[in-house]
């Protein structure tokens, strides 16, 4: 036995306390060491009773997915289920914190299950494109009936303690501090009661009443259908339910074997397994130490109280932050305020936030109406018109009111930082923290690193991200930064084959297609073509739409015309102004035909810049642009990002493709000598 796993005896009981920090993954050496201390367990005459109990501040939080695509590693996940099982004596898993995906899996292997009134239980294994594989999908059934573990299982919720209780997930609730003493005297009781061994595998009740309702399943794909796009894990999900209410366990265990091989190799699980390891390192700067220090941020102030800076000042108060929210009249500030409230209020409504805790939110920000209102805070954020002399202004005086150590952040979506920077006397103090809109839902933050940040600021921006839910993306100075650059040329594709002739419907279809939400121009109509278009210089579609008043969904026509529902339908004013537009610019009429080749068009291109992106060093790892793309523009989870797609569509492929579009349609297909290097060598972004 190692340390993975120690034992000790209490009146009759073996309590094994499982180790492998930080989360208690259940590990090959974490298995071996707990069939071990159970097997000795079991051999011990002293032993009436057995309870599992985790050290650190989680019950298991699931398998190790590092041994995922790898040989199998003894014991295997069944050999320790059923050594649970099959033991003579009753076996309890004692959860606080997480059980999750395989640490919930081993509760369930259990005959009984006491967890604190804090602790969640759940399987995650969704979100990695993959389906329980170690009996959930078999046992969660015989305990809830297939149509709550449906639920459960496809969406990957965690499930609370009282709630888990009610559906009989858990038998018993404990106080967290005392799980412990709760287990003990738990087993004791089941000794005392004559050491009854059920198991979940034996039960029938449940699914018996289940195959009574034979379109149960069918019904809840079609339920589903529009969250289960472009996924098919959770089709796996639903085949494996059905397993278990139509077969006995063995063979329902089998199916969910062999439906589980299938997803894990599957393009989609790689994609999401990428994402979910991309968002974990995207916080790691190789080059600020971990032990750099800290500036304590206990206050923030906000410049701008429209939508970016109420949205910004949004996520503050959600963690308790109070902030000092300034604005250049009373009006606006008032309506900033009131559009926050209002949004705290609708939450309530959804019963998803108390009407106190509304109050208690409100109550942190201090209304003010000039900038030294802002001279204590420890973090000043601006949140104002993207235009640099506005910009350096501002930070010209917050220069002069800002106290010695407070850092000065701008909200910039596009300018230069270090322009911004340069107009105060510490421009190491200067950071970048670009929230996408809206800013109190997008997770999404880039940090902006100037010439002369310094690395406790950066470091301190990172770790602020994680404290108000936010992953942190760290970028370097360019125009756009990652993300906005990383799509810009998405859209520069859109606009030019639609006016080669190619129609808009096309563009967006194959965009939806592959899994985006949405496609450009839908996009443009839903955000309002006013707010996009009113900086153009020269005559375009967009420019041509607003002047006759097609603003978009807001007022039922833009590129598209829509009825009272804001369904879309092709138009033919749209139709004719492009062909206008395109008549004066002398574009031929050439249209892009073919679902491949228009995908080549649209989304080649933000290989490439994302190749380029990472050459310059504006971001660390291809990773974070995957990233990105994911939580700033919504690129399909599936697909893992662009440069995990690339990888799977073929460097060398894309190389040659892009070769063929460059000859007919000039540099901008030319490939970045990064992704030219990379299909040379046979190398992938990721891989």
């Amino acid at each position: 036995m190692t340390d993975f796993a120690t034992r000790a005896v209490v009146n009759g009981v073996a309590i094994i306390m499982l180790d492998n920090p930080p989360v208690n993954a259940l590990s090959a050496a974490l298995r071996g060491a707990t069939l071990g201390a159970l097997r000795t367990s079991i051999a011990d005459a002293e032993t009436q009773a057995i309870v599992l109990i985790c050290a650190g501040r989680t019950f298991s939080a699931g398998a190790d997915i590092t041994e995922f695509g790898k040989a199998p590693q003894e014991p295997s996940f069944a050999a320790l289920f059923d050594c649970i099982e099959q033991s003579p004596k009753p076996v309890i898993a004692a959860i606080h914190g997480t059980a999750l995906g395989g640490g919930f899996e081993l509760a369930l292997a259990c005959h009984y299950r006491i967890a604190t009134e804090g602790a969640k239980v759940g399987l995650p294994e969704v979100h990695l494109g993959i389906l329980p594989g170690a009996g959930g999908t078999q046992r969660v059934p015989r305990i809830t009936g297939a149509q709550a573990a449906l639920e459960i299982i496809t969406s990957g919720r965690q499930v609370r303690a009282k709630e888990a209780l009610s559906l009989g997930l858990v038998d018993a609730l404990a106080t967290d501090p005392g799980l412990r003493e709760a287990a003990l005297a738990f087993a004791v009781d089941v000794v005392a009661k004559g050491a009854q061994l059920p198991r979940i595998r034996d039960r029938e009740d449940r699914v018996t009443a289940d195959r009574a309702n034979p379109g149960l399943f069918d019904d809840f794909k079609t339920a589903n259908a529009r969250q289960f796009k472009g996924f098919v894990a959770p089709g796996a999900i639903v085949e494996a339910v059905k397993a278990a209410v139509a077969l006995p366990f063995e063979e329902g265990m089998a199916r969910e074997t062999a439906l589980f091989e299938q997803l894990v190799s599957s393009p989609e699980s790689v994609a999401q397994r990428h994402v979910f390891f991309a968002e974990r390192e995207a916080g790691r700067v190789p080059d600020v130490p971990s032990d750099a220090p800290m500036i304590d941020i206990a206050s923030v102030g906000v410049i701008g109280a429209g939508t970016m800076g109420g949205g910004i000042t949004m996520n503050f108060l959600n963690a308790g932050m109070p902030v000092t929210l300034v604005e250049m009249t009373q009006e606006a500030l008032d309506r900033g305020i009131g559009v926050i409230r209002r949004n705290y209020e609708a939450t309530a409504k959804k019963g998803r936030m108390t009407a106190e805790q509304v109050e208690q939110r409100m109550a942190l920000i201090t209304p003010a109406l000039a900038l030294g209102a802002l001279a204590q805070a420890d973090l000043v954020i601006e949140a104002v018109y993207e235009s640099m002399d506005v910009k350096t202004e501002i930070f010209g005086k917050l220069d002069k009111i800002a106290k010695q150590g407070a850092i000065l952040a701008s909200n910039t979506s596009f300018l230069d930082l270090n322009r911004i920077a340069a107009a105060t006397t510490r421009p190491e103090w200067v950071i970048g923290l670009h929230f996408f809109s809206p800013a109190n839902v997008m997770r999404l933050l880039e940090v902006v690193r100037g010439s002369a940040t310094s690395k406790s600021v950066v470091a301190t921006a990172m770790k602020l991200a994680k404290r108000i839910g936010k992953v942190a993306v760290l970028s370097g100075v360019c125009d756009g930064f990652i993300a906005n650059r990383l799509l810009a040329p998405r859209g520069y594709q859109a606009e030019a084959m639609m006016l080669e002739g190619t129609p808009i419907e096309a563009i967006d279809r194959v965009l939806v297609d592959y899994g985006f939400a949405m496609g450009h121009f839908q996009m443009m109509d839903l955000v309002g073509l006013d707010v996009i278009a009113r900086d153009a210089s020269e005559r375009t579609v967009m420019g041509d739409l607003v002047a006759a008043g097609r603003l978009g969904q807001k007022r039922g026509a833009g590129y598209y015309d829509y009825d009272d529902k804001r369904r879309s339908s092709a138009s033919p004013l749209t139709a004719d102004l492009i062909a206008q537009v395109a008549a004066e610019k002398g574009i031929a009429h050439r249209p892009t035909v073919g679902d491949d080749a228009l995908l080549a068009r649209l989304l080649y291109p933000v290989v490439n810049e994302g190749a380029k992106i990472l050459e310059e060093g504006i971001a660390l790892r291809a990773s974070d642009v995957d990233i990105a793309a994911i939580l700033g523009y919504n690129w399909p989870v599936y697909r893992g990002g662009p440069l995990c797609w690339a990888d799977h569509v073929g460097l060398p492929k894309i190389v040659n493709e892009m070769h063929v579009l460059e000859a007919e349609y000039g540099a901008t297909f030319r490939p970045a000598p990064l992704l030219l290097r990379l299909a040379g060598e046979g190398r992938g972004f990721v891989g």
